[in-house]
């Protein structure tokens, strides 16, 4: 038994409370692999969490932390052995599972991924969630044949944890890109990652009831939903596609089939949560290799979990701009 510390929320008469505090391992639910967490992420899905929003964890108190990097301190399956360093990102942790932002974790195997060669702990949680549902989108994107031929790239939300690296990855990858933010004092951020053009969100946000617009962009990778992606769908070209994964904006969007019947384009749902291990791993892989980024530090800010409950009020207000790192032993 192990006493560690963990971002603890909990319910009370006058609301949530966030603070960190001393567990013990002993009590941490069973599962096959007992990870020591080095690093984590802050992520949307966390900040609903840790302010008990209903639809993501039903029950508290709780630690949240959807993401863990770590080593293994103690597995009873062959797969894994002490000291082997891991990856864990979606499924339960987090949710209604103890996640990421306490020292320790212990969660089933399914669940686990060993750390590429060529990928460090730390850049593992830089990319977290957010990067890897980012870099999911351009590969929903690759597979339907997408090529920097095609033209310019939009991406939607482009300051967030998802848009960033979705940006960084397409620059990478030899795609025009454009960036599209309400930040209007972030546009030489998202030139740094790569954006050749930033448009302000207004541009895209207006309700238009014409049922196509004016082709403008080869793909789109959208993080808002709304009516953002109901005029990104209208303005898509012939062939084109967006891949979808956020609803900051709006849940629902309005279209008709006239884009879809006439342009030839293609909405692709993405998700990470309960993505097959195998998948993951795959994806893991590519961001180690050939999809390896070198623009992490530009989009990172590093933090303790004494931090958190700042950073989680910044993110509801809009001021989080990039991925922001939990540093477990800051």
């Amino acid at each position: 038994m192990t006493e560690f510390n963990a971002f603890w929320v909990e319910k009370t008469e006058a609301g949530m409370q966030q603070q960190v505090i001393q567990r013990n391992t002993a009590d941490l639910p069973d599962g096959e692999v007992l990870i020591r967490v080095q690093y984590s992420s802050v992520n949307y899905k966390d900040a609903l969490s840790s302010k008990g929003i209903p639809g993501v964890t039903k029950n508290y108190p709780h630690t949240p932390g959807i993401d863990a990097a770590g080593v293994v301190v103690e597995s009873s399956i062959g797969d894994f052995t002490v000291n082997d360093e891991v990856i864990v990102i979606g499924y339960d942790l987090g949710m209604n599972t103890p996640g990421g932002y306490g020292q320790y974790i212990r969660v089933p195997a399914a669940w686990v991924v060993k750390l590429p060669a060529g990928l460090t702990a730390r850049e593992s949680m830089v990319i977290g969630t957010a990067g890897f549902t980012a870099a999911l989108c351009v590969a929903k994107l690759e597979q339907m044949g997408a090529v920097p031929a095609d033209g310019p790239v939009l991406v939607t939300g482009a300051t967030g944890g998802v848009g960033s690296v979705a940006v960084a990855l397409l620059k990478k990858l030899g795609f025009e890109v454009v960036a599209s933010s309400g930040k209007a004092d972030k546009a030489d951020y998202l030139k740094s990652l790569g954006a050749t053009q930033v448009i302000s969100r207004d541009e895209l946000s207006a309700e238009n009831k014409r049922p196509m617009l004016a082709e403008s962009w080869a793909h789109a990778v959208d993080t808002v939903g709304g009516e953002i992606l109901s005029n990104v769908i209208k303005s898509l070209k012939y062939g084109g596609s967006v891949a979808i994964c956020g609803l900051v904006a709006s849940p629902a969007f309005t279209t008709t089939v006239l884009p879809f019947i006439l342009r030839n384009v293609n909405v692709l749902g993405i998700d990470s949560v309960q993505l097959p291990l195998a998948t993951k791993a795959a994806i893991w892989q590519r961001l180690a290799t050939d999809w390896r980024l070198g623009s992490l530090d530009a989009m990172t800010t590093e933090i303790g979990l004494s931090d958190l409950p700042v950073v989680i009020d910044q993110i509801f207000a809009g001021q989080v701009t990039g991925r922001t790192l939990v540093n477990l032993d800051k």
